[in-house]
């Protein structure tokens, strides 16, 4: 047994062997100094060193020395790649919502010190020298020292600026970074999206349980295949959820995505709901409201137009069978009626008219028999009156 943990541990550190005599310049560096302390006290002084590699680093009898001999601080403990290491002075208060990685004795002179980092075998990994004033940083207001780019000079003035965070940022990305960001996505241009993706069709109030049977379909009118990670969709009344569509959705040209109510827990209101599609942008590109959805029937669009329609239709062209509900007012929700619909309606009417025959010939006899009869009297009433004249 102690044979095969021997083995196990010598193939351990040969192939994952924790990094420390092989570092070079600049690959641990001091990246921010509180030198003046926080709000709290100007005792609560502290350092942050940031890793640059891509593998841990130990830092085992690595130093941190001032140049004066006034400063030296033993270092221990591992620094992850791509990581931070912070240590706080005399106890681990100094910042109570970040657990210190050593704790150290020592202070930092306020008018400046020239720092040094040494590996374990005494060789400088960075330094800071401001010995003739610190580079950055704010008395007054608490802001941090923090380096700009971490694989530039820790002695270059202009590699230094005073944080813009209050209290710095121990163990996260430095305030510049983020200035960085926000000026990069300022310059950017902003990204365009695919037009013609809307709401298709939902189904509400559909035959079973609401929970396992509502959908909502969504269809892309290009010409070509659309990307649609990111994009959002939610609902706006009573208790509302957001979907946000995963990676790698797509819908090819002149297709369709259903999305069920499983897969995007949002619950469709029978009474009255909204629904909103959203660019990942956060911008409304489609929405569509209903009520009093009946069971069974699809809210369905046909052109910019929406209807109630007995034959749902998930992934495939929305299709008619018969004139849509208009049993109530509401049903239509105000939508005008388009030539087409008229012409249905008014074929409707002739139907109707031509299945009750009888009675309508009844009417229309009884018509023209009035109508000659008043005309024989008007022609009578004209003649006697001309004779009276003369």
């Amino acid at each position: 047994m102690l044979r095969i943990l021997f083995t196990f541990l010598i193939f351990f550190f040969v192939f994952f062997p924790l990094r420390d005599s092989q570092a070079k310049t600049l690959d641990v560096i001091i990246n921010e100094i509180a030198w003046m302390g926080t709000k709290d006290s100007y005792r609560n002084e502290w350092i942050e060193l940031y890793n640059n590699r891509d593998f841990d680093i130990n830092l085992e009898n690595w130093k941190i020395i001032s140049k004066d001999k006034r400063l030296n601080i033993s270092l221990k403990g591992v620094i992850p790649k791509n990581g931070f290491f912070v240590l706080e002075r005399n106890n681990d208060t100094t910042i109570p919502e970040i657990k210190a990685d050593l704790i150290y004795n020592g202070a930092l002179n306020n008018k400046g010190e020239h720092l040094i980092l040494l590996d374990s075998e005494g060789r400088i990994i960075d330094e800071v020298n401001c010995s003739s004033g610190w580079f950055a940083g704010d008395n007054s207001t608490k802001q941090t020292m923090e380096r700009k780019n971490p694989f530039k000079k820790g002695s270059d003035p202009q590699n230094w600026q005073s944080s813009q965070r209050p209290q710095g940022t121990p163990k996260s990305k430095n305030s510049y970074l983020e200035i960085i960001t926000k000026e990069q996505k300022q310059n950017q241009s902003p990204l365009k999206y695919p037009s013609n993706i809307f709401i298709n069709e939902i189904l509400p109030s559909p035959e079973g349980p609401d929970y396992k049977n509502e959908w909502i379909e969504i269809f892309n009118q290009n010409d070509f295949e659309v990307n649609l990670e990111g994009w959002k969709i939610s609902d706006g009344i009573g208790r509302t959820t957001t979907y946000i569509l995963p990676k790698n959705t797509t819908i090819k040209e002149k297709s369709f995505l259903l999305l069920r109510r499983p897969a995007t827990k949002i619950t469709l209101n029978n009474s009255k709901d909204t629904i909103f599609l959203y660019q990942p942008d956060g911008r409304i590109v489609d929405q569509v409201t209903y009520t009093n959805a009946p069971r069974g029937h699809s809210f369905a669009r046909i052109k910019d137009k929406w209807f109630w329609t007995s034959n749902p239709t998930p992934k495939k062209p929305n299709n008619f069978s018969s004139f849509p509900i208009s049993t109530k007012k509401e049903s239509l929700l105000g939508t005008k009626i388009s030539s087409g619909d008229l012409i249905n309606k008014t074929s409707k009417t002739i139907t109707h008219i031509s299945l009750n025959s009888s009675s309508f010939l009844s009417t229309l006899t009884i018509a023209l028999g009035f109508a000659f009869s008043c005309g024989v009297f008007f022609v009578c009433l004209k003649r006697k009156l001309k004779k009276n004249l003369i």
